[in-house]
């Protein structure tokens, strides 16, 4: 069962193309690997082997081109010919929230269905998307329930309790006994991509965890990570269990920081405090550090919502509720909120013939995502009261045209100037790198009123008011 030969190429399956699957697919033929990457979706899959790309995500479109047009990566509708390419079966598909807030696994489950009824040779079958603790039991359940239909007999992992050598590949085996006879493992890998910079973080990797019960599917996955261990040793591996949590502490743990900066921010408008000061000096702490320390209007986007919830369902499914994440869960609900009052408190609740200039739709710099955007909130609660709207960003503009179809109180701007004309006041609420050095004279020459209301503390409220601006940030009216 194993190849001395090892040429440091495998046959690798992902199963999804959207953020995750596309950038690990991408990313994992960059290093010389055959990537097949399946997707029920005609339309995109055609897309992607013409080089387009579906997402916007720094660097991937460079990353998606050089691959395919070197035939290193495709992608298919072929659920067949999927599973019949890769040693590893990478499960990349989405696990939306239920209405309950628990994390939907039908597609994951499907994937898993999908692997059992086609394989004919050992497959690694490796949880990527973001799943409760618990999915890699459901996922090997389903497997073997379907190789039972089958009339398939589960052998443990091929490789008999031996070990692989340094860089040597396994050659998976065939069915046994007339075909009678198969094996598998899974695996937890979960992923540690930040939207916007996901292509750094897959090939620069903090760490790399790994959960597997068996030491066959340890040394398959040690292989492909392989080049990322020249300069040091990234990979941790754990139980599967493990793995699975790591992944829902992590975010929850950086949801955490924000909520908490956030409930200081609001305190320290009370008491004539700025938290940019604060955070400097907390942040200094070596056992705190800076990361995710930053105050703002809340945090939006596709995981921290999404698994602060799943996180929580299951505690409460095993009789432990958690406490500092339903803190942190309210907290953030209410922070969306935050400049909405802040603008209604400067210009009353009736907003009716108020025109106002939106810098940023996307949850965060550097996508185009719009789920669960602070955006959102800001947009639609102006409309409730009456406003327009004319927002730039420098991603998102399609994706919110999307989303809200036609309005006639809403409108595009192509550049941030542009969005300025005639409005009432700004407001910021995505920091673009393109947001944070404006010409302040502009902002005041075309501003109806020379209002700011800074969803991201982009500015220094000194330096803005002493140029006879009106500045609202967050945490920061004490430095007025």
């Amino acid at each position: 069962t194993v190849n001395k030969e090892r040429k440091g190429i495998m046959k690798i399956t992902v199963i999804g193309s959207g953020y995750v699957g596309l950038v690990s697919g991408a990313c994992l033929a960059d290093l010389g690997n055959d990537v097949l990457c399946l997707d029920i979706d005609p339309k995109k899959v055609d897309l992607l082997n013409s080089c387009g790309v579906p997402i916007y995500e720094p660097g991937l479109d460079e990353v998606i081109k050089r691959n395919v047009e070197a035939g290193r990566l495709r992608f298919t509708t072929d659920v067949a010919k999927s599973v019949a390419h890769g040693l590893v079966q990478m499960i990349a598909v989405g696990t939306p929230s239920g209405e309950d807030g628990s994390a939907d696994l039908q597609y994951v489950l499907a994937a898993a269905h999908n692997i059992a009824r086609h394989m004919t040779e050992y497959k690694v079958i490796v949880d990527k998307s973001t799943v409760p603790v618990g999915t890699a039991d459901k996922v090997k359940q389903v497997v073997q329930e379907e190789l039972d239909k089958r009339g398939i007999t589960s052998l443990p992992s091929p490789l008999d309790g031996r070990g692989l050598g340094e860089r040597e590949q396994l050659t998976p085996a065939p069915l046994r006994g007339g075909g009678r006879e198969l094996s598998f493992s899974i695996v937890s890998n979960p992923e540690f991509l930040k939207e916007g910079s996901a292509i750094e973080d897959f090939n620069r990797p903090d760490r790399i965890v790994i959960g597997a019960d068996d030491e066959q599917a340890i040394k398959v996955m040690r292989d492909m990570y392989a080049p990322f261990q020249r300069n040091h040793d990234r990979l941790m591996v754990m139980d599967i269990k493990s793995a699975e949590l790591t992944k829902y502490a992590a975010n929850a743990m950086l949801a955490t920081r924000i909520s908490f900066m956030n409930e200081l921010a609001n305190l320290a408008e009370k008491v004539g405090a700025d938290i940019e000061h604060v955070r400097k000096g907390i942040g200094s702490d070596q056992r705190i550090g800076y990361h995710f320390l930053y105050a703002g209007c809340g945090y939006g986007g596709s995981c921290f919502p999404k698994d602060i919830r799943a996180l929580k369902r299951t505690a409460e499914e095993h009789g432990l509720p958690l406490k500092v994440l339903q803190a942190v869960e309210d907290v953030n609900n209410t922070q969306k909120s935050v400049l909405l009052n802040k603008i209604t408190q400067r210009f009353g609740n009736d907003l009716s013939g108020k025109h106002f200039a939106l810098w940023g739709l996307a949850f965060k710099p550097g996508t185009h995502d719009m789920r669960e955007a602070i955006s959102r909130v800001v947009m639609e609660g102006l409309w409730a009261r009456g406003a327009t709207v004319t927002a730039h960003d420098s991603a998102a503009m399609e994706e919110t045209r999307h989303i809200y179809g036609d309005r006639h109180d809403l409108r595009y701007a192509e550049t941030p100037q542009d969005a300025l004309n005639n409005a009432d006041a700004l407001i910021i609420v995505t920091e673009w790198k393109a947001f944070k050095s404006p010409d302040f004279n502009v902002i005041k020459a075309r501003l109806k009123q020379p209002v700011i209301f800074d969803g991201r503390n982009l500015f220094e409220p000194d330096s803005v008011t002493a140029l006879g601006i009106e500045y609202h940030g967050i945490g920061r009216e004490g430095s007025q």
